[in-house]
């Protein structure tokens, strides 16, 4: 318990910091806006390239692993896209940017640590496997299904133009795109652009997540409760679960890889997710609030997921 309090008090810290700064005028509200752009089209994009360039892509890549995760993710996206519509009667542009909240884990900055404290070596090395294609899987579907939802009547070809143009004109994809070219042709920087790339990197997350807090004031939470905790359910309950009965029961994984795909599926929605619902303009709101609220409840849901997954050994 500890360790995830070492991990996640810091988040809502900074969370909370953005969250005051903008309540006591200390910063400006309108200014937001210029922060998110800031970390949508420079420094969250420069993050993917680095991680996409520094990955060792000979590591551990077993398609029973990947299968276990994101098959656990892709059905959370999706009945998270259904219960908005039915349920919450959102429009089909909202329901999806609702859903990618439980198709999005906060991976990086939860997982990372809380994998490495908890097991390391081996577990850390096939969570790396799963992290490898997490953002580009998660904004291709992301964007693909957006699309299509915001198709008009197009035709499929016009829609398949659609999301290929959005594809590639998304900083975040350019940045992935980038970082893999890179990595392909044995790329190898000058310590010196490094160092300014390393600079930029280290201000991606915090000035998301202390814009969020900013953003936070524009809401109430109470508004998007509903759509907030059924995303946390499916994010926080359901991805793991099916991760860890595809990987334990169907394939029977070595326990490492079943540590891996179970503790990374049950991280909580990441900023992405809000990133995402801003550069597409919809329930930004619902997307705020499920950061908050589900990163919040994963303090006892890993700890959950770890003693289950403990159990196992």
């Amino acid at each position: 318990m500890l360790v995830l309090l070492d991990v996640v008090i810091p988040v809502f810290l900074v969370i909370g910091a953005g969250y005051l700064a903008v309540k006591a005028k200390f910063f400006a509200d309108p200014h937001l806006d210029a922060l998110m752009n800031f970390t949508q089209h420079i420094a969250i994009p420069v993050l993917l390239f680095r991680a996409a360039l520094m990955l060792e892509l000979g590591e551990v890549f077993d398609p029973r692993l990947l299968l276990s995760f994101y098959t656990g993710n892709t059905v959370a996206f999706f009945l998270g896209i259904l219960a908005a519509r039915l349920i919450f009667k959102r429009r089909p542009g909202e329901a999806v940017a609702i859903g990618f909240g439980a198709l999005f884990s906060n991976s990086v900055i939860l997982g990372v640590p809380i994998i490495e404290r908890a097991y390391g070596g081996e577990v850390m090395d096939a969570a790396f496997a799963i992290i490898a294609i997490h953002a580009p899987f998660c904004y291709v579907l992301g964007i693909t299904v957006m699309e299509i939802s915001r198709a008009d009547g197009r035709s499929a070809a016009d829609t398949g133009k659609a999301v290929l143009h959005a594809v590639v004109r998304n900083a975040l994809m350019i940045g992935l795109g980038l970082g893999f070219l890179g990595n392909f042709s044995g790329l190898v920087l000058p310590d010196t652009v490094m160092a300014a790339v390393d600079m930029i990197v280290r201000a991606a997350l915090p000035t998301a997540l202390f814009a969020l807090g900013g953003v936070l004031t524009r809401y109430r939470m109470r508004a998007s409760l509903g759509e907030a905790g059924m995303v946390a359910l499916l994010s926080l309950v359901l991805h793991p679960a099916i991760a860890y009965v595809i990987s334990h029961h169907f394939f029977d994984l070595e326990l490492s890889f079943v540590r891996a795909a179970v503790l990374t599926a049950s991280m909580a929605p990441g900023v992405n997710t809000y990133v995402f619902a801003t550069l597409y303009h919809r329930a930004e709101d619902v997307a705020a609030s499920t950061v908050l609220l589900a990163t919040g409840v994963s303090v006892l849901s890993v700890s959950v997921w770890l003693t289950i997954l403990n159990n196992l050994g």
